[in-house]
């Protein structure tokens, strides 16, 4: 990498100016929260909101590089379209309702410049909720090509990516809507080694409109169209026979997570049986939620609330004094 470096980050937004100006802040404060040489082509693809969205751009179109604002198949093209204009030796994407937190892009760049042979780099992360309160910490491991496929998920917005090996890969596949940037790892992770860093680089938020939330059952069934992909790989189908149990257990507990989330505690409970059938081990590691959707489908309501409640008040758990006055984060309980 130059002593420059050019990171090239793309916005894909739809109907979402509650959230967007937050995350426009948080990009355009990398340049002030890091250190090093590094400068930020920001770019926004809007897919023809009526919300306010393109005030807000407009707004902020000086920083901008580029922008767009179009109708568009989905969240993968909008990616795509803006990633296909980057001119950056590290690309990466943030969606509108989430946030960088400070000194991400400096710690993305500063990683993938000391590991000449990376092609993904990626962190540990919050989760917000609609309001930016902290609910909790997303920590991961020193996972590669092996856990992903696996099913151990990382947070998207905690990812960066150097362009050589994006372009190698093909950019995103538009035919997925829900699991779209784990099916990209998977095939950059192919081509070159995923590296995690144990520093703190986005807020996901969680909320009702989120996808997550409101069509949980969709991220369920990419997640085993992805296993029916592996396949048919030749070289990912060799590791998926030797690993199978693993792979399909896997596979089922992200499914019952999803299911969970979405408030769907019947589905779920039977998709962590499935992940129990493959993979006991790892799947009884999240008792914790197999306990709390048995709550739910008995009608243990104090039980559930207090469950969301703890969630919300496990931010005292990591240290959060540095993140005070950042842009659509609030501290206040």
């Amino acid at each position: 990498m130059t002593d420059a470096t050019l990171v090239s980050i793309v916005t894909p937004s739809y109907n979402q100016s509650a959230y967007l100006e937050d995350a426009i802040r948080s990009v355009l404060a990398q340049e002030q929260s890091g250190t090093g040489s590094f400068r930020i082509e920001y770019m926004i693809v809007d897919g023809g909101s009526q919300d306010g969205s393109l005030e807000l751009i407009h707004r902020y179109a000086s920083h901008l590089a580029w922008w767009v604002s179009e109708p568009d198949s989905g969240q993968a093209e909008a990616i795509n379209k803006g990633l296909s204009r980057a001119s950056g030796e590290v690309v990466a994407w943030l969606n509108s309702d989430d946030l960088y937190l400070p000194g991400a892009v400096s710690s993305a760049v500063v990683a993938l410049r000391d590991n000449p042979d990376v092609g993904l780099v990626f962190s540990n992360a919050i989760t917000i909720d609609s309001r930016g309160r902290p609910l909790k910490r997303l920590n991961f491991g020193d996972w590669g090509l092996l856990e992903l496929m696996k099913f151990r998920i990382i947070c998207q917005p905690a990812v960066f990516m150097r362009r050589s090996v994006l372009e190698k890969a093909g950019g995103l596949d538009t035919s997925y809507h829900f699991m779209l940037d784990h099916q990209l790892w998977l095939r950059l992770a192919r081509i070159a080694p995923v590296l995690h860093t144990a520093n703190m680089w986005a807020a996901a938020r969680h909320h009702l409109v989120a996808k997550n939330v409101s069509q949980p059952t969709e991220f369920g069934r990419e997640t085993l169209r992805i296993l029916d992909w592996m396949g048919t790989q030749p070289d990912l189908a060799p590791l998926l026979k030797q690993y199978e149990r693993q792979i399909r257990g896997g596979a089922y507990r992200l499914n019952a997570r999803y299911l969970l989330d979405g408030g769907l505690a019947g589905p779920a409970l039977k998709s962590y049986g499935q992940a129990i059938m493959f993979d006991p081990a790892f799947a009884i590691k999240h008792w914790h939620r197999i306990l709390y959707a048995f709550a739910s489908l008995a009608g243990a309501k104090n039980l559930v609330d207090g469950y969301a409640n703890r969630r919300y008040h496990r931010l005292n758990l990591f240290d959060i004094s540095g993140l005070k006055g950042w842009p659509g984060l609030s501290l206040e309980a």
